[in-house]
């Protein structure tokens, strides 16, 4: 998708994009909100454009690539608010649309993978979290030692073929439950 009028530099940049087999869509003039089916976005520079972007920063649906014109003034801070995959100076040339593209796109897919490895720690750190709150309460109800309870956990969990932090999320909702309070 490319939002910017046509001029001889945007067809240019729609040419080079077809001649790479890409399915080009042209918007023009700049809509509310950016859309954001496509796989990559070229975008022409404004002061706003973070507003009209449709995710928040760190969690974009498309790759950005910020058209800068040639002879305004570009301000630091609303193109850092945008978040650009990559930029694409006036006037553009052949090798620098190739380059915006591959750079975007590379940027794009790195900080996916980036967003996907950070979930991934997350949810890891929730389930060492609620094993660690099973195991307290495993502890005070069932006056076990720490390794047993883990082991009640984990021998819970093989039983039933599910992971311990299910098993764990169990006995910590069983005991919200039952409103019980292990700080007693």
């Amino acid at each position: 998708m490319v939002v910017a009028p046509v001029d001889d530099q945007v067809g240019m940049l729609l040419r080079e994009l077809q001649r790479f087999r890409m399915r080009v869509r042209q918007v023009w003039p700049m809509p509310e909100s950016v859309p954001a089916d496509a796989d990559v976005v070229y975008c022409e520079y404004s002061p706003d454009l973070a507003r009209r972007l449709p995710w928040i920063p760190g969690d974009a649906r498309s790759a950005l690539v910020v058209i800068l014109p040639a002879t305004e003034t570009v301000h630091a801070d609303a193109l850092c608010h945008a978040t650009p995959n990559a930029i694409l100076p006036r006037p553009f040339t052949q090798n620098a649309v190739l380059s915006s593209l591959v750079l975007a796109r590379s940027q794009f897919g790195y900080e996916r993978r980036l967003r996907s490895k950070i979930e991934k720690l997350d949810d890891n750190l929730r389930s060492m979290r609620t094993v660690e709150r099973a195991k307290a309460i495993l502890m005070a109800t069932r006056q076990m030692p720490e390794t047993e309870a883990y082991g009640f956990i984990r021998r819970q969990a093989m039983d039933r073929r599910v992971s311990a932090s299910a098993v764990a999320a169990a006995i910590v909702d069983s005991f919200e439950l039952l409103g019980y309070d292990h700080q007693q």
